[in-house]
């Protein structure tokens, strides 16, 4: 079950089936944003693309009859109605349409009666309507997925068509299980087994048992998004943010030009993918010997004083080239991690996260709390952690100081959108 694989499948077919010969892919933002998960532009080029065109912006000044299009998109009105307009006046010389999730066969009609000049040549749904992060971890790119306790409805509907893009994509039938005391949880495993019934010929695929698709809410547990973490990628996620595999260096004071974005992709860096679960200490050990390797091949390199040095020289730059931005990259992402956890007294206020969440000592806590609130180095959004936790946790105890420490919050001027949630 390896979501990467399942999508580089498809893009590899969509690729090969449209034949040889220099191709363009014709995508929206959201296929865009899938695909640049799953390979690098060189890799792309290799697979005889030669031209990236988002339908959403694509200008029709010139014919380019010569290319063959290949069309990846989602299957939504927008994208229809665009599709069809292009087919009417269609720039490239043939279209291979592949939608990254189950059509309405209305939508195929309208297709069919706008490609008038007979330029497309086959239409595929190909399940790869999520972006994959990890072999194991996929996103669906939305950052609030409900109004209050309720599901917004724009929202449901495209998590229930990332989930259904996922198991088709894996070929998966699955029992479906959801936790009884969330609504939200239940009506999404409703409207999951509803397209189940409704698509089954899509779900029947040879299973030597049915998986389970377990439906849980994230409220069930309050503690663990409050709490700082202390792993490679996740330290990045949360101190630097990961958005589609790419960090954002450009506010490094001193940052060079070539280090303002940065790629982490375990896809494309083996560095990045044996070490994104170790914790801040054993990375700041792996970085070492990164560093120490790098240093003895480079003084190889300095010594090229025969044919044989220079044979050797050439036939190793580009793996030596790229162990150097190997090492550019991770030592400035761990350098900057490294600099915010001082600046911010991060060791500290984990330490504190972790004695609220696992041991009872009041009135230590208590005082340490308050110690961190008034420290001008701690973040806004640590000490509002920290007030939480404290509340979860001694909410029912008799002399707990909950008012107290959202009053010092107040004094600190920590911002009302932290406060309401604190309270």
């Amino acid at each position: 079950m390896n979501v990467v694989t399942a999508l580089k499948f498809y893009i590899t077919r969509m690729t090969e089936d449209s034949g040889p010969g220099m191709k363009v892919l014709l995508m929206d933002k959201q296929t865009t944003s899938i695909v640049s998960l799953l390979y690098s532009q060189s890799e792309i080029l290799m697979k005889e693309v030669y031209l990236f065109e988002r339908i959403d912006t694509a200008v029709h000044n010139d014919t380019l009859k010569h290319l063959t299009c290949i069309v990846f998109v989602r299957p939504t009105k927008e994208n229809i109605d665009l599709l069809c307009k292009e087919l009417r006046y269609p720039k490239y010389g043939v279209y291979y349409i592949y939608f990254s999730n189950i059509i309405a066969k209305a939508d195929i009609k309208l297709l069919a009666e706008s490609d008038e000049r007979e330029v497309v040549r086959e239409v595929h749904e190909y399940y790869a309507d999520y972006l994959a992060i990890n072999p194991h971890l996929f996103s669906l790119g939305i950052n609030a997925c409900s109004e209050g306790l309720t599901w917004d409805p724009v929202h449901l509907h495209r998590t229930v068509q990332g989930i259904t893009s996922v198991l088709l994509s894996l070929k998966k039938c699955p029992y479906i299980r959801y936790q009884n005391s969330s609504d939200m949880a239940k009506r999404l495993a409703e409207k999951i087994r509803e397209v189940l019934s409704k698509e089954s010929n899509s779900f029947e695929f040879r299973q030597e048992s049915n998986p389970l698709l377990l439906i849980v809410d994230r409220r069930d547990d309050p503690v663990t998004p409050l709490l700082n973490q202390w792993t490679y990628q996740a330290m990045v996620h949360e101190l630097l943010t990961i958005n589609n595999n790419r960090v954002n260096l450009s506010h490094v004071k001193g940052i060079s030009k070539e280090l303002k974005e940065v790629v982490l992709s375990a896809e494309h860096d083996d560095f990045y993918a044996n070490n994104l679960y170790l914790n801040f200490g054993e990375i700041g050990q792996t970085i070492k010997e990164l560093m120490e390797e790098f240093q003895k091949k480079a003084k190889k390199h300095q010594k090229v004083e025969s044919i044989a040095d220079m044979k050797h020289f050439v036939e190793t730059y580009p793996l030596f080239k790229k162990l150097s931005g190997t090492v550019s990259k991770h030592v400035t992402v761990v350098g900057e991690l490294s600099s915010l956890v001082e600046k911010h007294n991060l060791l500290e206020v984990s330490e504190l996260e972790q004695e609220l969440s696992c041991q009872t000592d009041h009135s230590s806590q208590l005082q340490k709390i308050k110690a961190l609130i008034s420290n001008p180095k701690v973040r806004d959004v640590d000490t509002v952690r920290l007030v939480m936790l404290y509340a979860l946790h001694y909410e029912k105890y008799t002399n707990n100081d909950i008012n107290g420490l959202v009053e010092l919050l107040k004094k600190r001027n920590v911002s009302d959108k932290y406060i309401k949630v604190s309270i």
